[in-house]
């Protein structure tokens, strides 16, 4: 039995942080590099709304830019992250961010709600033991955990009302949405394969535990 991975940051839960996400055809593929401002700074909302997606796609050479966010972090704590890609420091418009995963997209360039897609992120996510999580269950009983809500699509969403979101997405036949209370920590290890991710039409993120 594997030991549990050492927990180096706790009490996350509710920070808030965002991602540049910038897209390359190289090799007649899509991918996508992601900027973050995780662990740098709280996203301040003064430089992230001065951000301009074109200039930034111009700067990097890239096809398009995608601001993503403002986020909120649903989890509680972090592991050791393996350093998948170099962790290049890049500012935009004053903004501090890190490359932090970068994303083969293949020939889709973009992002459909309830679809996966794997991303090599190398991190150990933690969720504690009596706290609640938000669920989006296939028709094939896989569970995806909200790993952060999104802001930048409805600035009003809280986590409270997450508790109420199944019944504002339009959500594929046979799909699911639930809340429920962990009753032991849940950790989410993808530092040894990539992660499969999907986000909902809000751009709400969730997370395959496994």
């Amino acid at each position: 039995m594997n030991a549990t991975p050492e927990r180096l940051i706790t009490d996350h839960r509710g920070t808030r942080y965002g991602e540049v996400i910038a897209l390359f055809h190289r090799e007649g593929r899509f991918e996508a590099e992601v900027y973050g401002t995780q662990m740098l700074n709280d996203c301040p909302p003064e430089l992230w709304d001065a951000l301009d997606a074109d200039a930034i796609a111009r700067e990097l050479g890239a096809v398009a830019v995608k601001l993503n966010g403002p986020r909120h972090w649903l989890l509680d704590g972090f592991g050791a992250k393996t350093a998948v890609v170099e962790p290049v420091l890049r500012e935009f418009s004053g903004l501090t961010t890190r490359r932090i995963a970068v994303v083969e997209l293949g020939e889709r360039p973009g992002v459909t709600p309830y679809t996966e897609t794997r991303v090599n992120r190398g991190a150990v996510f933690f969720f504690d033991a009596g706290k609640p999580v938000y669920e989006l269950v296939s028709p094939d009983g896989a569970a995806y955990v909200m790993q952060a809500y999104c802001i930048g699509v409805d600035p009003t969403l809280t986590e409270h009302a997450l508790d109420s979101l199944g019944a504002r997405l339009a959500l594929p036949e046979g799909w699911t949405y639930r809340t429920r209370v962990l009753d032991e920590e849940l950790v989410v290890d993808t530092t040894d394969h990539l992660a499969t991710v999907l986000q909902d039409e809000l751009e709400n993120s969730y997370t395959l535990p496994h």
